[in-house]
């Protein structure tokens, strides 16, 4: 069965002012409708793949057929990518982290003011298209940044929080201001979808 666009948990609106509407409905319904096209399409020639979910495909990429394996690696990664980014905001979130995320982070990195600010920081400089993620290595929490659409399951970590910088992403409100959107966002962090992705990270093998 081909893969889907899951629908939004929320209405196009509900994440104002800090998420645009337009940005939304763009980002949603054209940007992540076409990785999954593409998906669709490279699995198609190669029936094989059709049994494995997309995170399973982007965990393995050097067992994927070279003639496919850069439009699973971008393409998976962008509906993994997306599929998670929707359900880890949600209408008025943010707030102060808590349960067991909440203690890891202050654990980590000393309060989540500091986190935030390593965050931000961190992924502000990845150059061009990206992510922002927060990955557990077994011991400890960790920020990283990926570029286009690769995510950190490729390297075997399952990412427990990841924010898009793609221009896509925010520039109808944002313009060039990456940093004052990635400011914004943690007002609509769902931190129960972060703690549950936590508890899996915490037993993810790849």
């Amino acid at each position: 069965m081909p893969f889907e666009v899951p629908a939004l948990p929320y209405d196009y609106a509900a994440l104002e002012p800090t998420i645009d509407e337009a940005t939304m409905k763009l980002h949603h319904d054209k940007h992540h409708q076409a990785y999954v096209t593409n998906l669709n399409s490279a699995i198609e020639k190669h029936p094989e793949l059709a049994s494995k979910n997309p995170e399973e495909l982007i965990a393995d990429l050097p067992a994927i057929p070279e003639a496919v394996r850069k439009v699973v690696q971008n393409n998976g990664g962008g509906h993994v990518n997306h599929t998670m980014f929707w359900e880890i905001m949600k209408p008025n979130g943010g707030g102060e982290p808590f349960g067991e995320i909440g203690e890891q982070i202050k654990s980590d990195f000393g309060s989540f003011d500091d986190f935030k600010k390593q965050f931000n920081e961190t992924t502000a400089k990845q150059f061009g298209s990206g992510w922002g993620w927060l990955v557990f290595d077994g011991t400890k929490l960790q920020i990283v940044t990926t570029a286009n659409q690769d995510n950190p399951i490729s390297q075997g970590h399952y990412p427990i929080l990841g924010n898009d910088v793609w221009e896509h992403a925010y520039y109808l409100k944002y313009q060039n201001k990456r940093p004052d959107y990635l400011a914004a966002w943690w007002n609509v962090v769902n931190w129960e979808a972060v703690n549950a992705r936590f508890a899996t990270a915490k037993s993810y093998k790849k």
